[in-house]
């Protein structure tokens, strides 16, 4: 994960916690976390550069709409950022 971009990373967060995502959800969640419209073209080519990875599982589910899932890979690299991540702020989070 260490090779992703901030925004990447949001994009599998979201991925894992939604339903069955897609393109246009995924595109709304990002916009409300960040507080700003997030474009088209910013969105697809980073989903696809996370198709590429092997992190994300792209679907056609009717000619126009694609659905997203997390591969296996993607999981566990998603798991091991969440175990990384929690080493350092547990801590922290505990004595506020």
């Amino acid at each position: 994960m260490n090779d992703l971009i901030a925004f990447q990373r949001d994009i599998l967060y979201i991925i894992a916690g939604l339903e069955n995502p897609h393109g246009l959800a995924i595109l709304d969640e990002l916009a409300e976390y960040y507080n700003t419209e997030i474009q088209h073209g910013r969105l697809y080519p980073n989903l696809d550069t996370l198709v590429d990875k092997g992190l994300v599982e792209k679907e056609e589910e009717d000619g126009r709409t694609n659905s997203y899932s997390l591969t296996r890979r993607g999981r566990r690299k998603l798991k091991a950022r969440r175990e990384w991540e929690d080493n350092y702020i547990t801590s922290v989070l505990s004595s506020a």
